[in-house]
């Protein structure tokens, strides 16, 4: 990655009473093209210290605010500096954007940390472009179409968790990779199960009720594991237990529940199928899954999760909405790592 010419920046400390932008209309990052000046409250996101080929100290991290995210440099930045800054929060900076092998980056030349009031907060954490509530409706209607009664009752329990399905609706549904705002797992979760809907017919002797309610529980974990009222991360649970064994133990106990306050019992064999679904919804180990997909409705769940994640990703990277297009862009982006590849922007047909 290419240094600037300046040499030496400097570093101010902000208060944090100041506002994003610098008028009384905020400026987000997709409304942003190349070498624009940046000012403002921003989220930060895995703030790191680099080395250049010089062997000189750099800072690298991801600025976002609800529009979306930018790779962010800071050249000529010690040790000092950095130690003032979280690693996941939100700072008040100063910068330049640049464009870069057809991206989009962000040259700070002065950053610190901040502490938005909460109307800032809305401006600052990115969320789903889909109404809450319009997306919760089509959910639960989906899930009334549940057929076995067991099945039906604990779909209840879990429904009749007012603390849980708050959260569910409000959290991401990953810290950065896909559906990375807030609504993303509602909205994750409802793509799921629309998926099923359609392609559960093609197989007649899959069982669409382990299906759905298996897609409907597998990510409900990330409410336990992730951070979701500042800068996304991860809670002390996240880090050590993680959400696919956190869901399997809230299905066991959300299981235990039924019984007691319905009477109801699953069939035997179906809570271990089910957290055996949630279990291995990643398909491999070295992608977190702590079993290989060992069911038809396991493989199903986990094929269409790895549908929606990667394809969410790649149009996220390849084609953002509201990107402005770069003058020196090209047709490719840079690797992205979580799908092993550059991805070809153009849509020929567009």
């Amino acid at each position: 990655m290419p240094e600037p010419t300046t040499t030496s920046v400097e570093i101010t400390t902000v208060a944090v009473t100041k506002t994003g932008g610098a008028g009384p209309a905020r400026r987000f990052l997709r409304e942003y093209g190349p070498a624009e000046r940046v000012r403002g409250l921003f989220a930060v996101s895995n703030a790191q210290m680099g080395k250049t080929r010089q062997d000189k100290p750099y800072l690298r991290c991801i600025i976002g605010d609800k529009s979306g995210e930018m790779p962010a440099r800071m050249w000529s930045v010690d040790e000092a500096t950095f130690r003032r800054l979280p690693t996941d929060g939100f700072v008040y900076l100063e910068g330049e954007t640049q464009p870069y092998q057809g991206e989009l980056q962000l040259i700070i030349h002065s950053i610190d940390a901040a502490d938005p009031t909460p109307e800032e907060m809305q401006d600052l954490l990115p969320c789903s472009k889909r109404p809450v509530e319009e997306m919760w409706a089509e959910l639960t209607g989906l899930l009334e179409t549940v057929q076995h009664p067991s099945m039906k009752a604990l779909v209840q329990t879990y429904l009749s968790d007012a603390a849980l399905m708050a959260n569910f609706r409000q959290c991401p549904a990953a810290k950065s990779m896909h559906h990375a705002y807030l609504g993303g797992l509602l909205e994750h979760t409802l793509t799921l199960c629309k998926l099923a809907s359609l392609v559960c017919p093609l197989y007649p002797h899959i069982n669409r009720d382990l299906v759905l309610v298996g897609l409907f529980l597998h990510d409900l974990g990330k409410t336990r594991e992730l951070v979701y009222d500042r800068a996304f991360a991860y809670t002390d649970r996240g880090e050590l237990i993680g959400h696919i064994v956190e869901g399997a133990i809230m299905l066991h106990d959300k299981v235990q529940q039924m019984i007691r306050e319905t009477g109801q019992r699953l069939p035997p064999g179906t809570l271990t199928v089910l957290q055996h679904i949630i279990l291995s919804h990643h398909s491999q180990p070295e992608f977190g899954a702590a079993k290989i997909p060992a069911t038809p409705e396991a493989i199903l769940v986990a094929q269409l999760d790895n549908l929606d994640a990667k394809t969410t990703m790649a149009l996220a990277a390849s084609r953002p909405e509201g990107s402005p297009a770069l003058e020196n862009g090209g047709n490719f982006t840079e690797k992205q790592w979580a799908l092993d590849t550059k991805l070809f922007r153009p849509d020929p047909l567009a």
